[in-house]
């Protein structure tokens, strides 16, 4: 797979994910197995370049190329100005967001809502396309809702004007997350650009991606909220793919491990206060539908400093390695059922 110059090592995408798809995060996906990981969206309001939660947003230190940075905006200068600035910061791709449906994005007419404004993605494209030497991409839906499905259109659009790849969540900004991802229209896609197509939506198994890859003809698969807590996905999706077999699953130890790296990070990016908070959730998606975790996760949210935090993981690691070598995933909202019942039952 190849974006402009950038040869990628396979065809696994990390998809950007606010609030997930940090630096720590990222450099851990890449790590486990994907080929290019895609920065949580950067706002394209230069006011905002100060403040700290957009400069950690471009702090790419120590991570491994290439380096995707996702800009999100609705006028066309202020989005070529934020390309520029996050290439002058280490950006090596800039991708363009026109597929996220939350409504405080869509409300000022970005992400997903340009797809109603064709006219106005044609500028967007146009100004960033000329602000830089890097290579650009877009992330785009299938369109607005179910009678208004443009994704065609876009796609030519923007092959025409120069963007180098296209990812395309399987769903209209109406749908936002429910019901099933519309791999026909990715496939028809597919069948009039000549970029790489990189299809998203309901990617959760090796087998599932097989099955979409082969489904809609697509370059490339991007994984988002499959990968939280579970980032080996990438090197086991890989594995399938290369071999059609299945990797054992993982150890306990191994991915006691990974989890407590990964929390290290946080604290050395975030700070040791705001990396505590932020690690809960990773926890949270680590340990979800392990045996016992259910009470284990309801107690960290209670734990306040980064000691009490590492000692519960620690306690709850060796527990669970007791009980088999590797890990083995229960039905996880069973397991929140029986902790429910039992509280229900002490009080």
């Amino acid at each position: 797979m190849q974006i402009g110059n950038h040869i990628l090592k396979n065809n696994l995408v990390v998809a950007p994910m606010a609030g997930v798809t940090d630096r720590p995060f990222r450099q851990l996906c890449k790590k486990m197995g994907a080929g290019l990981a895609v920065s949580e969206m950067v706002t394209s309001n230069s006011l905002l370049y100060g403040s700290e939660k957009t400069k950690r947003r471009a702090n790419h230190e120590g991570e491994v190329n290439p380096i995707s940075v996702q800009i999100a905006g609705a006028d066309p200068k202020m989005m070529a100005e934020a390309a520029r600035h996050n290439v002058d910061n280490g950006a090596q791709i800039i991708d363009i967001n026109m597929g996220c449906p939350a409504k405080k994005i869509c409300n000022v007419m970005a992400g997903s809502a340009l797809l109603k404004d064709e006219p106005l993605v044609a500028q967007i494209l146009r100004a960033v396309i000329a602000a830089v030497d890097v290579p650009v991409t877009l992330k785009i839906r299938t369109g607005w809702d179910k009678q208004n499905r443009n994704a065609i259109q876009i796609a030519r659009m923007a092959e025409d004007l120069g963007v180098q790849a296209l990812a395309m969540h399987g769903r209209t900004r109406a749908c936002a997350y429910m019901g099933d991802a519309e791999y026909d229209t990715i496939a028809a896609v597919k069948q009039v650009i000549k970029i790489p197509l990189i299809a998203n939506g309901d990617i959760t198994t090796p087998e599932k991606a097989k099955f979409v890859l082969d489904y809609t003809g697509a370059d490339a698969v991007m994984i988002g909220r499959a990968a939280q807590g579970r980032p080996w996905i990438f090197r086991e999706i890989e594995h399938y793919l290369t071999t059609g077999t299945h990797l054992l699953a993982p150890t306990v130890d191994e991915i006691h491990t990974v989890m407590l790296e990964h929390l290290h990070d946080l604290y050395d990016f975030y700070g040791d206060l705001t990396g505590m908070r932020m690690a809960r959730k990773h926890i949270s998606w680590y340990t979800k539908g392990l045996a016992g975790s259910a009470q284990f996760r309801h107690n960290m949210n209670t734990l306040q400093t980064i000691e009490l935090q590492l000692q519960a993981i620690n306690d709850f690691f060796v527990e669970l390695k007791t009980k088999n070598e590797r890990l083995v995933y229960i039905d996880p909202d069973a397991e929140d059922a029986k902790t429910d019942s039992s509280e229900a039952l002490a009080a």
